[in-house]
């Protein structure tokens, strides 16, 4: 709510220049807090400044025996040596003026009309294949590894060639690729508008790129978020089978029929020797199937519907048969930030493909499995019984079995999975995954450790072995406006990216875990704490040593307390909101026991209470660690009564004293320097002899913050499309107080685009003017000259300030409806 300033009619309201200049302040502050991280477990890291200014980093690739690290930017191609992250080359690659000009003129920002690189690929000849949107012109190069640069024509320009299909129009632009065999499979906008979607063959002899059949059946506005190359053993495949490209998506369900869009995740494959029909599906896939992944946690009933990353993870290396897809879920129903991981068997996958195909029967009542499936089944690869049976290639398919595979894309069951953890208040954008093998005794189990990057810039490491997943670190790299967008494993280290930075740090290892208490999270990856050294050490001496949680609990000297905390007497007053704090260590979640008649509202695993007579009483934070059949373990327990607050208390505390008297100088910075402002406008106003006005004005509902709403095509949503307001601030990240991630960007955060989940950050101006009629605006005219130059001293920082509204969720899951008018 703003307060009105009155006494000098056509004057800005004081207050509402304050709240403005707090607000600025305070995300300035926020920039410099998130800055201000401990790197102590960082090997190192660069920014886009020590590139040379190169920002908008998108894409990673891994020249695996030398170590180089190719990243494609803004403009530019940089290769960085890995092992010394200070030795670096750049290319540039930028698009001419009249190119920029034209895109402008189009409709498109300044930003976007610049050449992002969203495509590296090795073609196995001593080159890299380059693809950039080029102003909305996609284009493709290519790059000489030994000189690094890129290649010429005779004339001295860039040997480029069309990028359509290869590689999205836009930056933010979902998008997915792999090379196969020198030969490039992409999943991308096939059009300046981004509403054609295609799976193609976009390389390759001429007649052999093929893509999928514009047809809603098999691409209803997706997502396209990761593909996978599965080659087959050619010593263990007595079966001679195809290889196969795999592509994971979400889109929008066609087979439910309900009032409102329902997303889907699928998993999509084709297979490699597919060149299409003879007649039907001429330079169409004639083997493109698709199947639904359910990622659903069955005690609560909770299915998560939309897919954010996909990482392909071979069990056994060498055995494509043990590959794995692990997967990062969100929900399209819940108003809260919540992510789930979810992994899938290539065998599970492959038993689906084979299985029966969704119909749909005409007199619409019910979904039903096609009868009769046509021989030789449709969608099939390749194999040593086709070729025995005259089917060498699929244009030799017959019409029947075409027609079949044009109208049935869609499998009738769905790759079935449970979450491996679940966790709100964090939004998850990427993962890597490493394995290693645990003795515990004469029994050998198999850990899984998950590198989980978010949108604020953190780095997540979680264990999971069976049933029971375990955070061990929450690492804060980069600003909480640098959401991490690529996350790449290579010699038991991880290099993480940002749109605007790169950080190296050690993958593994039970010396990441740098206190007892950490270690002991780590007891199942054989992580024992050294009381001599004083250190995280892989057990060695006994089997089972560093396995029993009592023993290291009592190691690290919390013993019983560490689910026994003591009771919190805390005094309050009528009216007052207080913050409850609860640590919560693990991914499962934490829930609060309280007075039945609370006024309550939950802060991920802290709890704000607004103090009544009926909120009295005692509060208890039980957070599920040890697994799900074992009691969840009392973290902390609170207990109100009035009286005075006392501000030593730390449940009172939002924060060390140190970061909350930090706030306080910038609040009160934020109100001198408005005043100072308003003062000198006032002084300049009285020595140019301008009088007062004595007419009242009346103010239209003026927004001094409003959202900047950035042209996007259909296919281009931001991840930024339902955060609301901020309120809290935690290791460096804001935090909506609806749920969502709400996003301040200060003068130091523009033009952030990331590649793999579209999240786009764009510059915009705060707007001043005001709805004022001729009259009103006239005799204002020289005092809105004299503000104007009072704010331009206060810097150039106004930029960068992005809010949208949140958007309504009616509904926490969807109910089927009974009946499709179309077929599928």
């Amino acid at each position: 709510m703003w307060l009105s300033c009155s006494g000098r009619s056509g004057m800005r309201p004081l207050t509402e220049l304050l709240l403005l200049a707090g607000l600025l302040l305070f995300s300035s502050a926020l920039c410099a807090r998130a800055a201000a991280i401990n790197h102590g477990a960082v090997s190192s890291m660069v920014s886009g400044r020590d590139f040379g200014g190169v920002a908008n980093f998108s894409t990673f690739l891994m020249d695996q025996s030398s170590g180089m690290l190719y990243l494609g930017a803004r403009d530019a191609i940089v290769a960085v040596d890995t092992a010394n992250l200070s030795k670096r080359r750049k290319i540039e690659w930028s698009v001419p003026e009249d190119k920029r000009t034209a895109c402008v003129g189009k409709g498109k920002t300044v930003a976007d009309c610049n050449n992002y690189i969203r495509l590296l690929e090795f073609l196995g000849d001593g080159r890299i294949y380059a693809c950039g949107t080029y102003a909305f012109e996609p284009q493709c190069a290519f790059v000489n590894i030994s000189t690094f640069s890129l290649e010429t024509l005779e004339d001295g320009s860039v040997r480029m060639e069309t990028g359509k299909g290869k590689c999205p129009f836009e930056p933010s632009q979902h998008y997915a690729a792999v090379m196969a065999g020198g030969i490039l499979y992409t999943a991308a906008t096939s059009n300046f508008l981004g509403t054609q979607f295609d799976i193609s063959r976009a390389t390759g002899p001429e007649q052999e790129r093929i893509r999928t059949e514009q047809s809603i059946t098999w691409l209803s506005d997706p997502e396209f978020v990761s593909s996978a190359f599965i080659q087959e053993d050619a010593k263990n495949n007595p079966t001679g089978e195809d290889d196969k490209i795999y592509f994971f998506f979400t889109e929008v369900a066609k087979e439910y029929d309900l009032y409102t869009k329902v997303k889907v995740p699928r998993v999509a494959r084709v297979c490699k020797s597919d060149i299409g029909g003879m007649k039907t599906l001429q330079r169409r896939w004639t083997t493109f199937l698709k199947a639904q992944l359910v990622c659903e946690d069955r005690a609560s009933g909770q299915r998560f519907n939309v897919l954010n990353d996909v990482f392909t993870k071979q069990h056994h290396p060498g055995d494509p048969s043990s590959t794995h897809f692990y997967g990062i879920f969100t929900s399209q129903w819940e108003r809260e930030e919540i992510s789930a991981v979810c992994v899938y068997s290539l065998k599970e996958i492959s038993k689906v493909m084979d299985g029966p195909f969704k119909d749909l029967k005409k007199s619409c009542e019910t979904w039903m499995n096609p009868d009769p499936v046509p021989l030789p089944r449709p969608g099939q690869c390749l194999n040593n019984a086709l070729k025995a049976e005259g089917f060498e290639s699929s244009l030799k398919l017959p019409d029947k079995v075409l027609t079949f595979m044009r109208d049935h894309p869609l499998m009738e069951d769905s790759v079935v999975s449970v979450p491996l953890l679940i966790r709100s208040g964090v939004t998850y954008t990427k993962l890597g995954v490493t394995l290693t093998t645990v003795s515990n005794g004469n029994i050998r189990q198999n850990a899984t450790v998950l590198h989980l990057g978010t949108d604020r810039g953190e780095l997540h490491r979680v264990a999971v072995m069976g049933q029971n997943a375990t955070l061990l670190q929450e690492l804060p790299l980069f600003h909480a406006t640098e959401p991490i967008n690529n996350i790449l494993l290579h010699k038991d280290e991880a290099l993480v990216g940002s749109p605007l930075s790169l950080a190296k740090l050690p993958a593994e290892g039970c010396s990441l875990y740098t206190t007892c208490e950490v270690c002991a999270q780590a007891r199942m990856l054989g992580c024992v704490w050294k009381q001599k050294e004083g250190a995280c050490d892989l057990a060695v001496s006994e089997p089972d040593e560093g396995l029993k949680p009592e023993d290291l609990d009592s190691q690290c000297g919390s013993g019983e307390d560490r689910c026994s905390p003591a009771t919190t007497e805390l005094p309050v007053v009528e009216g007052l909101r207080v913050l409850l704090s609860c640590v919560q260590v693990s991914p499962r979640p934490c829930h609060w026991q309280h007075p039945p008649h609370r006024h309550t509202r939950r802060h991920h695993s802290d709890l704000e209470v607004r103090v009544t007579q009926e909120s009295l009483g005692t509060y208890v934070c039980l957070c599920e660690e040890a697994g799900r059949d074992q009691p969840p373990c009392r973290r902390a327990a609170y207990h109100l009564t009035l009286g005075e607050p006392s501000t030593s208390s730390s449940a009172a505390r939002m924060g060390n004293r140190q970061f909350v008297v930090g706030y306080l100088v910038f609040f009160f910075l934020g109100l001198a320097l408005p005043c100072s402002v308003f003062y000198i406008t006032r002084w300049r106003r009285g020595k140019r002899g301008g009088g007062g006005h004595s007419s009242s004005t009346s103010e239209k509902g003026r927004d001094l913050l409003p959202s900047s709403d950035t042209p996007q095509s259909p296919s281009s949503a931001s991840l930024l499309s339902e955060s609301v307001t901020f309120t809290e601030k935690r290791n460096g990240t804001l935090n909506g107080h609806g749920g969502h991630g709400g996003h301040i960007v200060g003068h130091n955060c523009t033009h952030i685009y990331s590649n793999s989940n579209g999240l786009k950050l764009q510059e915009s101006a705060v707007n001043l003017a005001e709805e004022l009629d001729g009259q009103e605006r006239a005799g204002l005219e020289e005092e809105e000259e004299g503000l104007g130059e009072g704010l331009n001293e206060m810097g150039d920082g106004l930029v960068g300030l992005e809010e949208e509204l949140a958007k309504l969720h009616m509904l926490r899951g969807a109910p089927l409806a009974q009946c499709e008018e179309s077929s599928i």
